[in-house]
């Protein structure tokens, strides 16, 4: 059975393959893949770690972070003895943001680093994501070998190390402190938040810690929610994919700006200072025109999804700037913004991806860059978002039970059909499987917002009378 999936492993926790015994697993065979294929992490780019090979006294280090699960308890400590067990050390962070991991894993020299988090989804599931070295996701290549190796007893029960070379697991209290002074780095010298007042999202989860502290090092006046995680309430009616509450907080508070991080805080969804929710494209939008502006904006080229809205692309273009989409999925925008040597990219959901700081997705630092642009010009968010002129657009998702081919769908494809027929060419469908959920996503985009939702409806039902659903969002 595969494990692995566009964003790690993630499931249910407790439930194969998100059990104790399979995290055990992971952490055995992911050091001894770090010890017998080290050249392999970074392949693609010419910048293989030779350091393990080179050195045979040089124990692995492994970080583990996480974020507020209940489960997490079980998985990084199941992880953290395949590891020792292989030989390892275990590094352990407990809660903190997926682009903090990447960060503190790159910062301290380790030689792999692990987030055990389930994204956006709600508490009862989790996940394991892995980075090299270097703060990247490891590449397919790597997880596929990992896997390999998990499954393998023979491999795995002939290189188990006895006695001293036994590994050993040790806390870092202050994980988050670093990640702190990593992100007012990011912030430029000349400008502060003093007078500024931000109402804060964040879904109980990773960033409950060191988001609030790394606004209020800054100057700003922070106006927190969501931020007392219990183990069960990650995601539950907050964060970025319910910024509904937070908007009525910026408004009846006035705040300039309401920042709503994920369970993980590696994407972020803004609310401007008149209520208004503002994604991933806009964020993405007004950050390209920023560093085409400073002349930094490599190529004049930025890299987002086929999630994205045309929109965005046009707005960009009247600029000077093209678009490329990649697959959906952070980790595809990254591995093209690294292919096409470009600084620039993210999600319309809110990853963004600024390779000249960080390697992953990272909502705080996103919103920094806004209020960045906002001192600049001295212009709220309201009126900045203003450049990027997003089409209308229609996102249903449905949970299913099964994931039959979708062009072998009759009813689901006649409405596409249909669909694409009426737009005319003046707008667009793009239909697909998730990647981390059992949920099909049905997306329409045009110039009638009446249209585009009553098309996007259509299709819905068609889908439903095709498939066995189970709920809507």
């Amino acid at each position: 059975m595969k494990l692995f999936g566009t964003d790690g492993i993630r499931a249910e926790a407790n439930v194969y393959p998100m059990t104790g015994e399979v995290a055990l697993k992971v952490g055995r065979a992911l050091v001894y893949t770090l010890l017998h294929q080290t050249s392999s992490w970074d392949r693609k780019y010419g910048k293989g770690d030779s350091r393990l090979k080179s050195n045979s006294k040089h124990r692995v280090r492994v970080v583990i972070g996480k974020d507020t699960r209940r489960s997490g308890y079980m998985i990084e400590t199941a992880l953290a003895a395949g590891v020792c067990s292989m030989g390892g050390e275990a590094i352990l962070l407990g809660p903190l943001p997926t682009p903090g991991v990447a960060f503190v894993t790159q910062s301290m020299r380790a030689d792999a680093g692990v987030m055990l988090s389930a994204s956006h989804n709600p508490f009862m599931d989790n996940g394991i994501k892995i980075f090299g070295a270097d703060g990247f996701k490891a590449p397919d290549e790597i997880e596929q070998a990992i896997e390999n190796h998990l499954m393998d007893s023979k491999i795995m029960d002939a290189a188990c190390p006895k006695g001293a070379d036994i590994g050993r697991a040790y806390r870092i209290e202050e994980a988050h402190g670093r990640y702190i002074v990593f992100l007012k780095s990011t912030f430029p010298n000349e400008y502060n938040l003093d007078g500024i007042k931000l109402a804060l999202d964040c879904a109980n989860g990773a960033a409950y810690k060191s988001a609030p502290l790394a606004f209020e090092e800054l100057g700003a006046e922070v106006l927190a929610r969501a931020v007392s995680p219990n183990g069960i309430n990650i995601n539950a009616d907050c964060g970025a994919l319910h910024p509904e509450a937070l908007a009525k907080l910026t408004v009846s508070s006035g705040a300039q700006l309401g920042i709503a991080l994920d369970g993980d805080a590696d994407r972020v969804i803004l609310i401007d200072e008149k209520g208004a929710v503002v994604d991933g494209d806009v964020v993405i939008g007004l950050c390209a025109l920023e560093l085409k502006h400073h002349g930094k904006l490599n190529k004049n080229r930025i890299v987002t999804t086929p999630m994205s809205n045309v929109g965005l692309e046009l707005s960009l273009r009247e600029h000077g700037i093209e678009m490329i989409r990649a697959g959906v999925g952070d980790r595809f925008v990254v591995e093209e913004m690294r292919k096409q040597g470009l600084n620039l990219g993210g999600e319309q959901s809110g990853h963004i991806i600024f390779l000249d700081h960080s390697t992953t997705g990272d909502g705080a630092l996103a919103a920094l860059k806004v209020l960045e642009i906002m001192q600049r010009t001295g212009q709220p968010l309201s009126e900045l978002k203003k450049q990027i002129k997003l089409l209308p657009q229609t996102l249903i998702n449905l949970k299913v039970k099964e994931r039959k081919p979708l062009d072998t769908l009759p009813q689901f494809q006649k409405a596409v059909q249909d669909a694409e027929s009426k737009l005319k060419g003046r707008g667009r469908v793009f239909n697909r499987y998730s990647g981390t959920e059992p949920k099909v996503r049905i997306l329409v985009e045009g110039e009638n917002a009446d249209q585009v939702k009553q098309l996007a409806e259509q299709m819905a039902v068609a889908l439903s009378a095709d498939l066995s659903l189970e709920q809507r969002e």
